[in-house]
């Protein structure tokens, strides 16, 4: 497809009004509906290029009814549209075909009624089988540790082009953000995760194992820019994404250079260097967020071993003792979902993430 790049969300905001919506009032008249682009796909980040179109991309949007609304016309409106939507817009197919994987669908041009990818449904159907829950109903400490931080960041990146409902925005609203208190055991656990493996970088090298030390310092340069991202109140996204995000941040031009100086050493103790530089400076951003008293952000060695770390506990058991909430502060320091888990066949299934979550935290579903 030769033609000048268009980013997603703006080819879906000038689908919805200049295609869309005419075929809807047309059909449902005045009848109160939302029309956003949420969810899943790297234009609701703002992340997506040229290259994006070769699947799940294109000119798309979610269509919210009332739930008896959508029982009553959402089939009939899908019907409609795939006779009635243009063939094209903007030079993009509306048609949408199944590629080697049933769940992913790419453009291609048609001169039939076209299997477009407007979602008609409701809000309650589209929450819970994308969120898990419905935040409209109020939203637990399972719900915010349960749900992925990537999905997190669908739902409340993208955009609400009509809120005829007047009810979407709102529930964006509530989770736009962690509640203080979990934010709070959210980053401790972040912290967590970074003692865990800091000494690991120069015991590897120590053995003659450069390439277990290498592999080391990138899981804790990920999580260090994890944990920067959580630290500026940023959902931080999957790998595809993650130093896209963490690129944006303010502390990104301060922090990359440790960051890539790291990656690219050779010795684990250049990579202990680097690695040492990043970690106080990411102590003082900690430390300007004013959550606990001061902690010394200098590194030091690993007890009576000859590495150098920060012994990131510190900065995890300061969180911890400013949690109020008993229930959060009895809880493992294993964190959301995706601090303990990673495997993306179990992220995408929220059913299994509530069930995995729950049974290690104990809290109810």
């Amino acid at each position: 497809m030769d033609q000048t790049f268009i980013p997603g969300m703006e080819l879906s905001r000038r689908f919805y009004y200049e295609a869309v919506l005419p075929v809807v009032q047309a059909h449902l008249g005045d009848m109160p509906h939302t029309a956003a682009r949420i969810g899943t796909g790297s234009e609701v980040l703002g992340f997506d290029t040229a290259r994006s179109a070769d699947h799940e991309w294109g000119p798309r949007l979610q269509l919210f009814l009332h739930p008896h609304d959508a029982r009553q016309h959402a089939h009939n409106l899908v019907a409609v549209l795939s006779d009635e939507l243009p063939k094209s817009f903007l030079g993009y197919p509306t048609n949408f075909v199944a590629t080697g994987n049933e769940h992913v669908r790419s453009m291609e041009f048609t001169t039939g009624p076209v299997f477009h990818r407007v979602d008609v449904t409701s809000l309650d159907v589209w929450f819970t089988g994308n969120v898990g829950f419905d935040p409209r109903s109020g939203i637990t400490t399972l719900d915010w540790l349960a749900t992925p931080v990537q999905t997190l960041a669908e739902v409340t990146a993208g955009a609400v082009f009509h809120d005829g409902l007047g009810e979407l925005a709102a529930a964006r609203s509530r989770l736009a953000w962690y509640p203080d208190q979990v934010w709070r055991y959210v980053l401790a656990c972040q912290w967590q995760r970074v003692s865990q493996e800091e000494a690991f970088v120069g015991r590897c090298g120590e053995v003659g194992d450069e390439l277990g030390s290498a592999i080391v310092a990138a899981r804790l340069v990920r999580d260090l820019m994890r944990l920067c991202l959580l630290m500026h109140r940023r959902y931080p996204p999957y790998s595809k994404w993650l130093g896209s995000a963490f690129a944006r941040l303010a502390c990104a031009d301060t922090i990359t250079p440790a960051f890539t100086a790291a990656l690219a050493a050779t010795t684990w103790h250049d990579r202990e260097t680097h690695l040492a530089t990043a970690y106080s400076t990411v102590a003082r951003l900690h430390n300007q967020l004013g959550l606990t008293e001061p902690v010394d952000p200098s590194t030091r060695p690993y007890h009576d071993r000859p590495f150098q770390v920060l012994h990131a506990e510190r900065f995890s058991q300061a969180l911890i003792a400013t949690i109020t909430d008993p229930g959060l502060r009895a809880l493992p320091l294993t964190g959301a979902i995706d601090q303990f888990a990673d495997n993306t066949d179990l992220l995408d299934q929220r059913a299994h993430t509530r069930a995995t979550t729950a049974a290690l935290t104990a809290l109810d579903t």
